[in-house]
């Protein structure tokens, strides 16, 4: 019998490495994919902004429980080794931002096991800018309503009014004040109307109409408006709950006799002042493909008939001919989540506050060039202009401060504490600033608040 020679050791080890490679090609790489099914959130110590060289906490809910997870940015893990989630199907861990961290929106890889899944979460990196300028203004600070969160002022009655609300259902609160500009006294103050269906129809917009005596505020839950009696702040009429989806901002177009609602969606809703009937309205189309605008803050310039808004979900700017009532939309390149709109009439120039980008814009109105785009503090929230001083005031809600930049510049002239979630602000024509913030919780101080900024010298 012969004998064949057995084969040599380089050929076994590559028929070892084919056999296995086989075997392993055998098993499915793509299985059957597993829907993502957890949340990934960023923030810093007690869910302060995120800064660079500073500390992130990271917290992760939904997932499967036992699960593991890793995070990581650019392919670098931000974790040593991957996470578990416990049995509530959570985790939390922290890290430290590099101090030469650049601002803006990260995208963070967040891959789970056993089921495999991944998803992408942004961690929001904001600019930290150093309080300044407080020297040069004069401030004063009243308390108002828990959960105040607009204001208007009136030059005729010399009065400012503030909105509140707090809470759902029959915890529910909500408050609307009348105050001395001048001294910050209470002088009038009612609660909104209520009914079984709804409960109190919480007020959260709110805008003044000197010439008939009235403001008229937005009851966002309720999908409402109503309007008072500026004196005493009677109802003079509470629209239907439902006529208007999902208020938010109100603005007084006196020279035409109308009110301007947005709604958070793509309408913008149009009321006569004298009737106080609904009238046509504004809808209002992306100009991203796929895209849907959602109307915000509204800014007027009466004496050119233009109104302006800003986009939640897209970055986009409207803007309304009023006379035609054809609207264009304008790019807000690098915008995330706006929120503010302020025009300046004289200069034909539009500033825009965004939330998720935490910065300001300032875009020719005609053009839609952008002439400056500066950073301004976490969460950028809404803004008014001065024509007075030239300057912008920013609400940076959650950096706690107002920013003051220089409108012709973009430069930062001031930096303001302002307590507690500063939400709202406007301007007098003489350059006043009022403004209002929102409390942490029951018992701080620092929050719910009117507050009056007079520039001096």
């Amino acid at each position: 019998m012969m004998l064949l020679p057995l084969p040599c050791r380089p050929a076994m080890v590559m028929a070892a490495l084919l056999a296995t490679t086989a075997a392993a090609r055998a098993e499915p790489v793509f299985d059957t994919p597993a829907p993502f099914t957890g949340q990934v959130a960023f923030s810093g110590p007690d869910r302060s902004p995120a800064y660079a060289g500073g500390e992130v906490v990271v917290s992760g809910s939904g997932f499967v429980p036992g699960q593991e997870i890793t995070l990581s940015r650019g392919g670098e893990p931000l974790s040593p080794a991957p996470l578990a989630a416990d049995a509530e199907g959570a985790f939390t861990f922290s890290f430290t931002l590099p101090g030469d961290a650049v601002i803006g929106q990260h995208p963070v890889v967040v891959e789970a096991a056993a089921p495999d899944s991944a998803a992408v979460a942004d961690l929001k990196i904001s600019p930290e800018l150093p309080l300044s300028g407080a020297e040069r203004y004069e401030t004063a600070s009243a308390k108002t309503a828990p959960g105040v969160y607009q204001l208007a002022y009136s030059a005729k009655s010399g009065a400012v009014f503030t909105v509140s609300a707090s809470g759902r259902g029959d915890k529910g609160t909500s408050k609307i004040m009348k105050f001395d500009a001048a001294t910050l006294e209470v002088l009038a103050e009612a609660t909104p109307f209520a009914d079984e269906a709804n409960g109190i129809y919480g007020a959260f917009g709110i805008g003044v109409d000197d010439e008939n005596g009235t403001i008229w505020v937005t009851n966002t839950r309720a999908s409402a408006v109503a309007v008072y009696r500026q004196d005493d702040l009677s109802l003079v009429k509470q629209f239907e709950a439902g006529s208007v989806g999902k208020p938010r901002d109100v603005v007084i177009d006196a020279a035409r006799g109308r009110a301007y609602v947005s709604t958070h969606r793509t309408r913008i809703e149009e009321f006569d002042l004298a009737r106080l009937e609904k009238l046509e309205g504004f809808e209002l189309q992306s100009a991203e493909r796929g895209g849907q605008f959602g109307t915000m803050s509204l800014a007027l310039d009466a004496a050119k008939g233009q109104l302006y808004t800003v986009s939640l979900r897209t970055p986009e700017l409207a803007r309304i001919d009023l006379a035609t009532r054809e609207a264009t939309i304008l790019a807000l390149p690098g915008a995330k989540s706006a929120s503010g709109v302020a025009v300046d009439p004289a200069g034909g120039r539009v500033f825009v506050a965004s939330q998720g980008s935490d910065d300001v814009i300032a875009l020719d109105g005609a053009t839609g060039e952008v002439l400056f785009d500066t950073p301004v503090g976490a969460q950028a929230l809404n803004l008014v202009f001065d024509p007075v001083s030239g300057q912008i005031y920013v609400a940076n809600r959650a950096s706690d401060t107002i920013a003051v930049v220089d409108a012709a510049s973009g430069s930062i002239t001031a930096n303001l504490d302002a307590g507690s979630f500063p939400n709202h602000l406007t301007v007098t024509p003489e350059g006043v600033v009022f403004a209002v913030n929102k409390a942490r919780g029951e018992e701080d101080p620092e929050g719910d608040r009117l507050i009056r900024l007079v520039p001096q010298g």
